[in-house]
């Protein structure tokens, strides 16, 4: 195809109009189809030709194809993770469940870890990359997700640590099929209300199961929260990601439960994150 650096330009400028970081994105496609990492492309740049198949890369990636679904992987904490089209895509966002558990728990591990919903398992693995001494259990109602994310812990040599339970928290008393004494549980549930509109990358390619959650987005929230009760330990803490203008309406949910709750903002400023406690 040609010389590598001048096909990045060009992809760029083509994918311009639907990513918000065009570059970054032509070089992901062009290390895959390198088969190297992106480190290694921008190390070597200069002497690299472009194989022909990235041109069918960024075609795709201009039909609004996610990147992370054309490469077929995702980082998160600094994790490599396996994604489909059975799972969400793990966002940098959610990254913040994972420092603010580093921080709660840092002179004692949770001993036992839950994760609500773990789709491609990034939460539940991520944690236990952290906890050395933690057992996780996640549960989800996609069996298809529950297969990407066992590969997911074969492939970080966490298999040993984390169990994976198809369980609905639509179904009765799912909460009693969890099980009990979690020290932390984590949550990335559904939370855009059903009339949102939304951008082509995430309408078209992620599962609308795990984005939708009612014409308010709290539809989940009303059953996972009553819940914890019985899946949280004495001193247990869940964490529960909440959309950006979520926060008064999941509190006050938690409050009338009997929770004590503590709002945490992400990156770019948004609220983000509910730490409940007893």
């Amino acid at each position: 195809m040609g010389d590598a650096a001048a096909a990045l330009r060009e992809a760029a400028r083509k994918l311009s109009d639907i990513s918000d970081s065009p570059r970054l994105d032509a070089e992901l496609l062009m290390a895959h189809a390198l088969q190297m990492e992106r480190s290694q492309l921008l190390l070597n740049l200069p002497g690299l030709e472009a194989p022909l198949e990235f041109s069918a890369l960024v075609e795709r990636r201009q039909r609004s194809e996610p990147v992370a679904h054309i490469i077929g992987r995702k980082e998160f904490w600094g994790l490599d993770f396996r994604v489909t089209s059975d799972v969400l895509i793990p966002r940098p966002d959610s990254e913040l469940l994972i420092e603010e558990a580093v921080r709660l728990f840092a002179s004692a591990h949770p001993q036992r870890i839950a994760d609500l919903g773990t789709g491609s398992g990034a939460l539940l693995l991520a944690a236990l990359h952290e906890f050395p001494e933690s057992r996780g259990l996640a549960m989800d109602a996609s069996a298809a997700a529950l297969q990407v994310a066992h590969e997911n812990a074969d492939a970080l040599g966490l298999a040993d640590r984390a169990r994976f339970l198809l369980l609905d928290w639509t179904s009765a008393d799912w909460a009693s099929a969890l099980g009990s004494g979690f020290d932390l549980v984590l949550a990335n549930p559904p939370y855009i209300s059903t009339g949102t509109r939304l951008s082509a990358d995430v309408a078209s390619f992620e599962p609308h199961r795990a984005l939708f959650a009612g014409a308010e987005g709290l539809d989940d929230y009303r059953i996972i929260i009553p819940a914890l009760g019985k899946l949280l330990s004495p001193r247990g803490i869940a964490m529960l990601e909440i959309g950006f203008d979520q926060a008064k309406p999941v509190s006050q949910l938690a409050s009338d439960s009997g929770y004590h709750v503590e709002l945490k903002k992400d990156f770019g400023g948004n609220d983000r994150l509910l730490v409940l406690r007893h």
